[in-house]
């Protein structure tokens, strides 16, 4: 069964609207009461009570004085801040490009000391050539209608990858063998991505799996891509957002997820083989 990965977002944004709810009813006041106290249609009220509009902090700041419960709105603010920071959409990220969204995951990576990242459909962003990112960024950038910046967003996601090489931190990285055989960009920039993977993988701190398409009875069915960091944090990606999930919960069972991915990897020798072969397919 696929692991759903915006529960802890919907969890939190629940938690809010609850509470917004809860200080509403206490007051004695109607949807319609409340509204016309904070100035806006009776609509909107039920639209952030039934969580389909998310409350601006303006929005709860009015709320809480309608109420008379102005002492709850700053944490009510951080709350819901906390909470649309679990699912955010790419649009909203890349409006000016891409490039910059590359730099915002340098820090996180750093304080990451074991990384676990499993990928059914692209090679893992700290394991890409430059050539082979400027060719996905560029197709995402068109995709998102956001400007095109592929080739600065690849040079960005190059240096950020250099934390590979930085002391203190471990890298467990599990994909699908059909990975290696979806081109992005032309066979020269797919043969050096493809090259690059057995000398990344050879690193010491490097564990480099690839589940093989003629595994016999999977214990698990592919996923979706996504990233554990320590035990702290999942991030989950997705085609319009990425999904952070925090609650120990569900990261206990991304990790269950991705061990059982990892147990039918291949690794050394036999990945290399398999990484040969998708570079002889390429001729």
């Amino acid at each position: 069964m696929p692991i759903s990965p915006s529960s802890s977002a919907h969890a939190a944004r629940e938690n809010v609207v609850r509470r917004l709810r809860d200080l509403r009813r206490s007051a004695g006041l109607t949807v319609t009461e409340l509204a016309a106290r904070c100035g806006w249609h009776h609509a909107k009220t039920s639209r952030i009570e039934n969580a389909h509009t998310p409350p601006s902090p303006t929005d709860i700041r009015l709320w809480c004085r309608a109420t008379g419960a102005t002492e709850h709105a700053p944490d009510l603010i951080a709350a819901s801040q906390n909470a649309e920071s679990l699912y955010r959409e790419w649009r909203r990220r890349v409006r000016t490009g891409l490039a910059r969204l590359q730099a915002d995951y340098t820090e996180l990576y750093r304080s990451t000391e074991l990384l676990r990242t499993y990928s059914p459909v692209l090679i893992p962003g700290l394991l890409q050539t430059e050539g082979y990112a400027t060719a996905l960024l560029s197709r995402n950038a068109q995709l998102l209608d956001v400007p095109d910046d592929g080739a600065d967003a690849a040079a960005a996601r190059v240096r950020r990858s250099q934390v590979i090489h930085e002391p203190g931190h471990r890298f467990v990285f599990v994909i699908e063998e059909a990975v290696l055989h979806y081109r992005l960009g032309d066979s020269d920039a797919m043969a050096a991505q493809l090259g690059y993977l057995m000398t990344a993988g050879a690193l010491p701190q490097v564990s480099f799996g690839i589940v093989p398409t003629a595994t016999r009875e999977r214990v698990l069915s592919p996923q979706e891509m996504f990233d554990v960091h320590d035990d702290t944090l999942v991030s989950v990606e997705l085609m319009s957002a990425e999904v952070n999930v925090t609650q120990p919960s569900e990261i206990a069972l991304y990790v269950k997820a991705f061990e059982q991915l990892r147990s039918m990897a291949v690794y050394g020798a036999e990945a290399r083989a398999l990484i040969v072969k998708a570079i002889e397919s390429l001729r």
